[in-house]
């Protein structure tokens, strides 16, 4: 059956419902979103002297629900106009226009009664065909659906999003015993190529994968920390970054899930086994307390932390479980937390910490992890048919680098085992046959495939196609060339990648001259170029290290020889034979925005982050960016009809100056940072295939390298008006005596220096008086106080 998913329906507005819509408007699906009917009158409805049967009055939950979502942060719309695909409306007026939805998506209370009820009435009003799904975090998927029609029953299953929808990648996709095989598949892939995400299939089981694992791996930290008498700070010290988590660690992410929701989820599970499990999942007496007095964390202002204005500025307290008292955070630091910061990788930290034993925080990481791994061994085949499915859940929703299964094989599955067995666990069964059968991983690669354990035997690990992953295919493929700062490498099908790897990706002589060798061997040799990576973030920027260095010490010959290298890569990449295409993702600042606009197009991920954001270290672009975002802007104006050539520089002046950033792929378009030759992958595992089949396209249609033409400038007047913006920000008290140097400079280059208006002017002048117009910030001790902040601080000063 030929499906296609053009219209949705959300039913229940709450965070996660009204969090669903927003994405499913993200990715330009018209949603109806629906709530249940107020029984009363707002103050603000009386004095409007409206009834109970107003719409304005029926549809308020939802519609104030939506509005909300304009506040929130991060945001969950891509775009505020993706706000305009949501329609609101109620339960007892607008079922019937679920006639006209492809998907119905359940969010309501979690309450087994409420949801067949809602269900009753989508089942009355669905049209035939239409895929029926719920959002619940545990109730039976197949309890629901038991009193409904078979053809309900063939199209519906359970779609667990992950909160906040926009940014956890993870969709856990739960069928029934009477879902059709055929709606299960497509809504797997729907999940991954529309939506972006990473699908798993989990059983119809309590709290399914990620919640039941990350529950009983939060509570057994919990529970670890009240024997053993860690604090609250030495706990999140050491179960973060330190093991391959997230930042959050353990109790700033309660603090950020809410106290209340997590410890629903963790009952969700208490009162569906027995025995041990049980025990785990019983809610320590204290945080039912901190329920009690409404301490859930960010969203009631307090929770394990508390942040409270003292003599010496902002500080951020830590709960006393004991007293139920804020304290001075405390840190584990101790002779194996130093040794795994010597270490690089999350593999090699994890195994230096639960390798010392004896050593408070090495004991701390091993108790919690130890009954993860083993508790992640005994429900394979009871959550989840096979182990890669159990590790991408863990690393999609909970945010983990590595799944309990990639940990086992990190620490060394037969002398942890050992371990184990000499403390009195008992280890499956069937992991004691693995390794009596001499296999002594989960995992394993040869020639640049995966096999993983399964059923007494390795099998091979399937990828989607269009997942390409540059650390597996460099382990089968030779790259081409690479220094220390980028490698190339052939991606097939005729087309070369040209991947970052310097520190946080920053952009050095090593990067640039891996750009002037990729386009002369792609010119030769290759149907064109991808410039991506599967970095932290696309790139940051330039070396600004080094930038400050060279001030400090006087090179400034030194620096110009760079800034000019720079110039020259992007115009020698920019005329090149071949297309090239940009594929960014994460933060893409400064000199990483100077590489893709370029560029012949921008294949950019969702999750964007996009600007020019020198003047925040006191500097202005210097790789070609002024001139390209200017050229950008001026080719997206309509052709034929007249423009304002000085709203062009004053849009491209204002962007810069302010160090506009994208909160996403759409907004980079709205700020004018890709137009209509540029595309937008929601799915950021598949922007390297996107980006490699856009260079294919564009070869395929008989690609010509762009031609040279002079560009037209606002010249001596434009400056003027230019600056006339700038000076009366400064007088309002927005922007200091320094901002408004940099903003002189900044509009010199765009304006084209002292000409008049509309002459046409070469590429070459502009960033010549680009250059220069950096170098003399570079001198300016403002400048490198600015630029020391950064580096030092990770933020931006104002002087």
């Amino acid at each position: 059956m030929n499906r296609k998913i053009k219209r949705a329906a959300v039913l229940g507005s709450g965070v996660m419902g009204a969090g669903i819509a927003a994405h499913l408007a993200n990715v330009g699906i018209p949603t109806l979103m629906l709530d249940v009917v107020p029984n009363e009158l707002t103050d603000k409805e009386k004095k409007q002297g409206l009834t109970l049967e107003d719409p304005r009055v029926r549809n308020r939950i939802a519609a104030s629900n939506k509005q909300a979502l304009k506040k929130q942060k991060p945001s969950p719309l891509a775009s505020q106009s993706n706000l305009d695909l949501i329609e609101v409306g109620n339960f007892s007026d607008d079922m019937k226009k679920l006639g006209d939805v492809d998907w119905v998506i359940e969010v309501v209370v979690e309450n087994l009664d409420i949801k067949k009820k809602v269900f009753a009435q989508v089942d009355e009003h669905r049209k035939e065909g239409a895929i029926i799904s719920s959002n619940t975090s545990g109730i039976s998927i197949e309890a629901m659906s038991a009193e409904c029609s078979e053809d309900f029953r063939k199209h519906f299953l359970g779609t667990h999003f992950f909160n906040p929808p926009r940014y956890l990648k993870l969709l856990e996709v739960i069928p029934t015993k009477d879902t059709d095989p055929d709606v299960l598949s497509y809504m797997k892939a729907f999940g991954e190529d529309v939506l972006g995400k990473g699908v798993v299939e989990a059983k119809d089981t309590p709290n399914f994968i990620a919640n039941r694992i990350g529950t009983y791996g939060l509570l057994v930290t919990v529970q670890q920390m009240l024997k053993d008498g860690y604090s609250v700070g030495e706990v999140d010290s050491v179960t973060g970054p330190m093991i391959g988590r997230p930042k959050s660690a353990t109790f700033r992410t309660l603090d950020v899930v809410g106290l209340d929701t997590f410890i629903h989820v963790a009952n969700n599970v208490y009162d569906q086994v027995d025995g041990e499990e049980k025990k785990v999942f019983e809610v320590p007496t204290f945080m039912k307390s901190m329920l009690e007095k409404g301490w859930l964390g960010s969203k009631s202002g307090q929770g394990f932390f508390l942040k409270k204005r003292g003599e010496k500025g902002s500080e951020i307290l830590q709960l006393n479980p004991e007293t139920l008292e804020y304290e001075q955070r405390g840190k584990l630091k101790t002779k194996a937390t130093e040794m795994a910061k010597q270490e690089k990788g999350s593999k090699r930290k994890l195994k230096a910490l639960v390798s010392a034993q004896g050593d408070r925080a090495g004991d701390l990481v091993w108790s919690v992890v130890k009954p993860v791994l083993i508790y992640s061994a005994e429900l394979l085949g009871e959550i989840a048919d096979d182990i890669p499915s159990i590790d991408d859940a863990m690393r999609w929703g909970f945010g983990w680098e590595l799944g309990p299964f990639e940990m086992w094989d990190a620490i060394g599955l037969r002398s942890s085992v050992e371990r184990m067995k000499s403390e009195g666990e008992t280890v499956p069964a069937w992991i004691e046959q693995m390794l009596e059968n001499g296999d002594e991983a989960f995992y394993k690669k040869e020639n640049g495939n995966v096999y993983f354990y399964h059923q007494g035997s390795y099998q091979q690990q399937t990828f989607n196609p269009k997942n390409i992953n540059l650390k597996r295919l460099k382990e089968s493929t030779e790259v081409i060339k690479k220094n220390a700062g980028a490698s190339l490498i052939d991606l097939g099908d005729g087309v070369a990648g040209l991947e970052f790897h310097s520190q946080s990706n920053a952009i050095g002589l090593d990067i640039i001259q891996m750009i002037n060798f990729a386009v002369d061997h792609v010119d030769d040799h290759y149907k064109g170029l991808v410039i991506g990576n599967q970095g932290k973030n696309f790139c940051v920027g330039a070396n600004l290290g080094m930038i400050l260095m060279e001030a400090q010490d006087f090179n400034f010959f030194e620096i110009e020889m760079v800034v000019k290298n720079f110039q020259d890569a992007m115009l020698k990449m920019k005329y090149s034979d071949k297309p090239v295409v940009a594929a960014p993702f994460g933060m893409t600042l400064g000199g990483g925005a100077e590489v893709c606009l370029p560029a012949d197009a921008i294949q950019a991920s969702q999750e964007t982050y996009m600007g020019l954001v020198e003047a925040g270290v006191g500097l202005i672009p210097g790789g070609g960016g002024n001139k390209e975002l200017y050229m950008k802007h001026l080719r997206n104006m309509p052709k034929g009809v007249d423009f304002d050539l000085q709203k062009v520089a004053n849009a491209v002046f204002e962007k810069i100056a302010m160090a506009k950033v994208s909160t996403s792929g759409e907004e980079a378009r709205e700020n004018g940072f890709l137009d209509q030759m540029d595309q937008i992958s929601m799915n950021g595992d598949h922007l390297l295939y996107d980006a490699k089949q856009k260079v294919i396209g564009l070869h395929d249609s008989g690609y010509q390298a762009p031609k040279r033409t002079k560009v037209p400038v606002v010249g001596e007047q434009g400056y003027a008006t230019m600056m006339l913006g700038a000076k009366s920000l400064a007088l309002s008290g927005y922007a200091s005596e320094h901002d408004l140097k940099i903003a002189e400079k900044l509009a010199y280059v765009l304006a084209g220096g002292r000409v008049k208006e509309g002459t046409l002017v070469d590429e070459q002048y502009l960033l010549d008086l680009e250059r220069e117009a950096f170098l003399s910030l570079v001198g300016e001790p403002k400048s490198q106080a600015r630029m020391q902040h950064m580096l030092m601080k990770g933020k931006p000063l104002r002087n």
